[in-house]
């Protein structure tokens, strides 16, 4: 279960062993909140020997008590399995009576057992209802997840709402909310389109290391879409999205790379990312760092790589990469020659729209119909030749076995 607040802070200074007997005196009085204090101590050996069994008796004498705190930790322990058996349904019940006493981050943790079904019968309904409550007390993650599920429940889906909550989070700095409200003013969805507000929300994610927001942000200004069109700070974005291994991002930077895009042409930059791209299954990438290792470009040439990496691409539906599968093994690129093969990816290529692979296909079939003809023609020539030099046996057999006769 995520984690919003911290629960378990071990706080900066260590305890002394007067406060530590004051803490132990007023929890022997009833004071929930030195329970509490004691069960962090106990927690992460702040000034005490670290026992997480004391630190379990603390805090259920604590959240017992009524201490919201408490309770709240107790779910985070039971709910991830910290020092006890992982409980679920107890964590749940921890969660529900901290929210019940108005903890916001409570609130949300109950909202997620209920729409996940943890420790609980999913109900979406009751899951609404408590991240609402979040919500209204300010709680950015809860916001945001209302907003994601107006924006993606069928049942329930509203533009309007999802764009009210996705701001409200937004507005409080949280940069899956900016990333998502940039988006919406993208597409015009719940709100007037607008390119700059858009550009404006994906900048705020973007300098939070939000990878997405910074890849839309670098597209932005490479467009000119909503922002100035500045292809040096595209490139400097476009960088700072690739490095955190955003895929889209590093297919760009290598298309740049190879193209001179914004950058001075350098097709070994254009492998190094083609093959970043496509170790996470980018198909564009895949048919790309093929087309490099085919024709050495940016690297040694390998017909085996080339193969390979055509063979993902083409694995994953791209219509290119079909035709140059069709290729490789029409040539005996990295592959043995197959004649079934070049003529099985060659159609694949064609259904899914590659007009080139029709023109190699059928060249490929007049080729191997012309060999079969000369071939056929040739068999014939030999076979009358046979048949006439056996005929020409036979003739000279019965001349010789004919009896001379007398005049």
């Amino acid at each position: 279960m995520k984690d919003i607040t911290p629960k378990n802070g071990k706080g900066d200074e260590m305890l002394s062993a007067n406060e530590i007997e004051a803490l132990h005196q007023a929890a022997l009085n009833g004071d929930v909140q030195a329970m509490f204090q004691l069960a962090l101590a106990y927690e992460h050996g702040n000034g005490v020997e670290q026992s997480t069994e004391e630190a379990l008796s603390y805090y259920h004498q604590s959240a017992a008590g009524g201490c919201v705190a408490a309770q709240l930790n107790l779910g985070w322990i039971y709910s991830n399995g910290i020092g006890v058996e992982k409980d679920l349904e107890q964590a749940f019940e921890w969660y529900m009576t901290a929210a019940k006493q108005g903890h916001s981050t409570a609130m949300f943790d109950t909202g997620f057992c209920y729409m996940n079904g943890l420790g609980v019968e999913k109900n979406e309904q009751e899951a609404l209802k408590w991240y609402k409550k979040a919500a209204e007390l300010g709680h950015s993650t809860a916001q945001l997840n209302l907003g994601w599920i107006y924006a993606n429940n069928p049942k329930i889906q509203d533009w309007e709402k999802a764009v009210r909550y996705y701001r409200m989070a937004a507005e409080q700095g949280d940069p899956r909310a900016q990333y998502n409200l940039a988006w919406c003013y993208g597409n015009g969805a719940g709100v007037a389109k607008s390119p700059s507000k858009a550009a404006f929300w994906y900048e705020q994610a973007a300098l939070q290391n939000h990878a997405t927001a910074q890849y839309n942000l670098a597209w932005c200004y490479e467009n000119g879409f909503g922002i100035y069109k500045d292809i040096q700070k595209a490139m400097i974005w476009y960088h700072k999205s690739a490095l955190q291994g955003q895929v889209t991002a590093q297919y760009t930077l290598g298309w740049c790379y190879g193209n001179g895009r914004g950058v001075d042409q350098d097709m070994e930059k254009a492998v190094f990312w083609y093959k970043k791209a496509a170790d996470q299954g980018h198909v564009t990438a895949q048919l790309n760092l093929g087309w490099c290792y085919l024709h050495g470009q940016g690297t040694k040439v390998s017909y085996k790589k080339a193969f390979k990496w055509y063979t993902k691409s083409a694995e994953q539906g791209n219509a290119t990469a079909m035709y140059s599968l069709g290729n490789c093994y029409t040539h005996g690129y990295g592959v043995q020659r197959d004649s079934a093969m070049a003529e099985h990816w060659y159609r694949e290529a064609i259904d899914n729209g590659c007009k080139k692979a029709y023109t190699s296909l059928r060249h490929m079939l007049n080729k191997a119909r012309k060999a079969a003809n000369k071939k056929h023609f040739k068999n014939q020539q030999r076979q009358q030749r046979a048949l006439a030099l056996k005929a020409s046996e036979e003739a000279a057999a019965g001349t010789e076995a004919s009896p001379a006769t007398e005049e």
